[in-house]
């Protein structure tokens, strides 16, 4: 599943493309409309409207003409007037700045669904077995050794997104971008209490690292 990021600002992108990147999907990133209007049909496009060069309306309104790709605008604009008119230009969905990492993912793979694509590329499984403990995102289950462990509900996003990605660091920003939806600014104690609280019920079941400097690491059984 390949994505094409029409965004010319790096402080945005290149977070962006990470985060999508760790969803499972491909994404290509240009920073003008002529390159977006040059590259291969993808999936999906995710198209700002501000770009250097050409209005972001009227990127949409040419990408439309050139095919039915899935297009999801995202834009600093949020009056109702320019809502409309992106719809009716063609775009399938729009999120305004700013925006919330997972909620874009949902829309993304709302849009995926809706257009006919698979939608669940970078979806993680339903059930995660890492020996003695089971993760259940869709029963929002947790159990060691068949018994189950009750988690508060941060808990447990905390827990299904880093049995989501074994063996690899997440940074403090990273988590709490996706558990807790928001940009976050001030001190991260929160992060800390619930890692060791999900230390303390699941025991030695799983082993989250602390990586000094970075974040932590769910490296599964001990």
């Amino acid at each position: 599943m390949h994505l094409l990021l029409v965004e010319d600002d790096d402080t945005i992108a290149k977070p962006l493309v990470t985060g999508l990147e760790r969803e499972g999907w491909a994404v290509s990133r240009v920073e003008t409309g002529e390159e977006a209007l040059r590259m291969p049909v993808p999936d999906l496009v995710l198209l700002d409207l501000g770009l250097p060069d050409l209005d972001g309306v009227e990127v949409c309104r040419r990408l439309r003409e050139q095919s039915p790709v899935p297009i999801i605008v995202v834009t600093a604009r949020g009056e109702e007037l320019d809502r409309v008119l992106l719809l009716e230009i063609g775009a399938d969905d729009y999120v305004v700045k700013p925006f919330g990492f997972r909620e874009l993912v949902a829309r993304i793979r709302a849009v995926l669904r809706r257009s006919g694509r698979d939608a669940t590329a970078g979806t993680p499984p339903e059930v995660s077995e890492f020996g003695r403990l089971v993760v259940d995102r869709r029963g929002r289950r947790v159990s060691v050794d068949g018994e189950d462990v009750h988690l508060t509900p941060k808990e447990f996003d905390l827990l299904s997104f880093l049995a989501a990605h074994p063996g690899a660091v997440l940074s403090r920003e990273q988590i709490l971008n996706e558990v807790w939806d928001t940009e976050w600014w001030g001190p991260t104690k929160t992060l800390d209490v619930h890692v060791a609280s999900l230390r303390r019920k699941l025991g030695d079941a799983a082993s989250i690292e602390t990586v000094r400097g970075v974040g932590f690491r769910f490296a599964g059984p001990a």
